[in-house]
Parts: structure tokens; C-alpha cells; sequence
């Protein structure tokens, strides 16, 4: 689901709480409400609280209420570190797959760093097998850009086109008629925690966890942080510094104490 229809349905739900628009409410009654929305057991609170927040903050914005956005509670970003799968814990991923199409799939999360809406929409026009380059369109913030196709990843999207001639979008699925649309996340989601399962991989691995895996390898193989950056289509390079924390860089490669403690040296 989009961030987008996220924001609407949480609106939705305060507008019929309140029985009128958000933007018409009192501060102390936006404030209240909150405040419930947060206190709320259930599972689904804290994103519902949340995109709350932010969707208001986007409806002040879009109205000319910006003194009202103040008044609005902050949202501490949570500090985990993103999961980070091994070279062979990725082999083994990509090669579990029995059908090319999600073998492909996975490469292409992968080998690319796309996140889940911009692998659905890739198209086959944005392919450019001779630059070795894809055309990631309209990602996040509705920004293009380029990132590089491997040798390995092109042999396989041309054999996987070959045999399942896919229309327009790279990976198509198909609606309750039998006609051919774009992919959706539910989709690839199914496609990397189905054979996540198969694998027997312990760690918790979501198509997010693909797009993590490849921005620290990167980084670990040399590439410097604001080519990262550009690759990644972040906004912010305080976004893509979050990588330096979990990849192992040469220059000071952490160590357990253990390996000196009986003169393994790493």
C-alpha cells in the first residue's frame, strides 16, 4: 500500500471520528485524538498514529496551515540497523527459487537496489541491455534515475524475456479476467519470504532487506558514499550514512577480541 493511501485512509478514519474535515478541528481536539491514537493496544497503532501525524502535516502544508504543523508531536525515527544478508546467505537466496521469473526477481532487487514499488514498475523499454544501464522511473519523490545492470543480471533478464515474453511491464501478473497487468508489492513480497522459508536463511528478511544487503556491499566494495547516494535515490545523505554504521570497511574492519585472544588474527 502506498505512503499516500496510507495518509488518506488515517484521515479518513479521523474525519469520521469527528464527523467534519481534520483541517476544520481544533488543535486540542487534533491533539486529544492523537493521543488515542497512540494509547491504542492494538498492533497497528503506532504506524496508524503515524501516518496520522504525517498526513496531516502534508494537508497543513498543501492548505497554507503551516503555523498549525507546530503544534503537531514529532515522531522519533527508530534507531535499528537494517539486516544485512551475507555473499552466501544471497547465493543461496537467489538460487532457491525453482521458476527464472523469481530467481530473476531476486537478482534484480538485488543487483539493482530498487525498492518493491520501482521493481513493479519497471518496464521493458527501460531496459538498456547495451549501456548495461536500467531507467528506474518516478521512484521515490517521484525522481528518475539510472543504476547499472550486471553482466550476469543481463544474460538472465534476456533468457527470462526469451521464455516468458513478458508485455510492457518486465514482470506481469495477471487480474480475475486472465489479462496481464504490473506485478504488485503484495507480490514480491510473497515471492522473497516464500523462498526465504525454503532457504532455512535464520534472519529476518524482507525485499527492503535486498535493497540494505546491496547499498553495504557497495560500500564495502569500495564504492564512496555519494555515488551510494545517487544509486540509492536519496534525498538525504544522512539517509544513505546509515550504511557506514553496518558495512565492514577495510580501513578499520571490526574484529571479535576472541580471534587475538588465541592468536587468530583477522
Amino acid at each position: 500500500m502506498s505512503t499516500t493511501t496510507n495518509y488518506g485512509r488515517c484521515l479518513a478514519r479521523m474525519a469520521l471520528h469527528f464527523d467534519c474535515s481534520p483541517i476544520e478541528l481544533e488543535t486540542d481536539q487534533v491533539l486529544d485524538y492523537l493521543l488515542w491514537c497512540k494509547n491504542q493496544h492494538n498492533t497497528p497503532s503506532e504506524s496508524f498514529f503515524k501516518h496520522t501525524v504525517y498526513g496531516l502535516r502534508l494537508v497543513y502544508r498543501l492548505n497554507d496551515m503551516d503555523d498549525r504543523r507546530i503544534s503537531l508531536p514529532s515522531i522519533e525515527r527508530p534507531k535499528k540497523l537494517p539486516v544485512i544478508l551475507s555473499r552466501s546467505e544471497l547465493r543461496l537466496l537467489i538460487g532457491t527459487p525453482k521458476l527464472l521469473k523469481h530467481r530473476v526477481l531476486l537478482a534484480m532487487l538485488y543487483g539493482c537496489g530498487l525498492r518493491c514499488a520501482e521493481l513493479c514498475n519497471v518496464q521493458l523499454a527501460d531496459l538498456c541491455f547495451e549501456r548495461k544501464q536500467l531507467h528506474v522511473r518516478k521512484g521515490k519523490g517521484r525522481k528518475d534515475r539510472y543504476v547499472p545492470l550486471s553482466n550476469i543480471l543481463v544474460r538472465g533478464l534476456r533468457r527470462y524475456i526469451r521464455a516468458e515474453r513478458p508485455v510492457t511491464w518486465l514482470f506481469n501478473a495477471k487480474n480475475a479476467e486472465g489479462e496481464k497487468k504490473a506485478l504488485t508489492p503484495r507480490g514480491v513480497q510473497w515471492v522473497v519470504r516464500e523462498n526465504k522459508n525454503k532457504s532455512g536463511i535464520q534472519k529476518e528478511v524482507t525485499t527492503h532487506s535486498l535493497r540494505h544487503t546491496y547499498a553495504t556491499h557497495l560500500l564495502e566494495m569500495g564504492l564512496d558514499i555519494l555515488s551510494l547516494k545517487d544509486l540509492l535515490g536519496h534525498a538525504d545523505i544522512q539517509t544513505t550514512m546509515v550504511y557506514l554504521h553496518v558495512a565492514q570497511l577495510d580501513k578499520r574492519k571490526a574484529f571479535s577480541p576472541l580471534d587475538r585472544l588465541y592468536g587468530d588474527t583477522p
